[in-house]
């Protein structure tokens, strides 16, 4: 197999601590506003509320089908992705929103947990949009340090220790693999947008003529009504 490049090796290193380390830690600071124990009883007071998030399509069927499993079995918040914990602490806490709200990347001197949970969000989005699986080694360095000390402060030391670790140890076949993944997943998700785009000119296009149409035929309608006879038309 080829060996990856430095930028490469840097992609899934950060995929790896977006995706293995940060929701651990995201999932700590969730477990101590809905303590596990309370989980399903918190969840079934806020019944309504979630609902309304489902119909508006900020939370999708399959993470509705974690939030109220079948019975016996209750909610866990180690089967919650971290978008389902960060919208859940967004709309069902007291928490302060960042100065810039959830969507944005907070300030350097912003270390609030709320900061921090956004510091994260906002980083997987950045990577998701990453469509070449490349990091340059001078962003890749900023951008592990903000987030690794976002991981420290919601998860604790430990935590951050895996960051480092992470950061420097070899990556094996695994690790590869995994790239390899990324790149196939990378190239469907491109294909999949460019024919999201088709759709949406296609179906832009039908609605022009779809409203264009409609004219036509209301035209067409006073026109025929136009050439009546006004004593014919009136018996009509």
């Amino acid at each position: 197999m080829a060996s990856l490049s430095q930028e490469e090796e840097n992609y899934v290193r950060m995929s790896l601590l977006l995706t293995g380390i940060s929701p651990r830690a995201v999932r700590v600071m969730f477990d101590r506003e809905f303590h596990p124990s309370c989980l399903d009883s918190s969840l079934k007071k806020e019944y309504n509320k979630l609902l309304d998030l489902k119909k508006k399509h900020i939370i999708n069927q399959n993470q509705w089908n974690f939030l109220c499993p079948r019975f016996p079995d209750v909610p866990d918040s180690k089967t919650f992705d971290i978008t389902l914990m960060i919208t859940l602490l967004r709309n069902l806490t007291n928490i302060v929103p960042p100065q810039s709200g959830f969507d944005c990347l907070p300030s350097a001197n912003e270390i609030t947990p709320s900061a921090d949970i956004a510091r994260i969000k906002y980083y997987r989005n950045y990577l998701a949009h990453l469509d070449d699986g490349k990091i340059e080694s001078a962003n890749f360095n900023s951008v592990w340090y903000d987030i690794s000390w976002a991981i420290d402060r919601l998860g604790g030391q430990q935590m951050k220790q895996e960051c480092d670790q992470l950061k420097s140890k070899t990556l094996d076949q695994t690790n590869r693999e995994i790239m390899l993944e990324i790149r196939r997943s990378n190239s469907e998700m491109i294909q999949l947008r460019e024919s999201l785009d088709s759709l949406r000119r296609s179906h832009d296009v039908l609605q022009d003529d779809h409203i264009e149409m409609t004219k036509e035929v209301n035209r067409l309608k006073i026109s025929a009504k136009d050439t009546i006879p006004w004593n014919i038309r009136g018996n009509q």
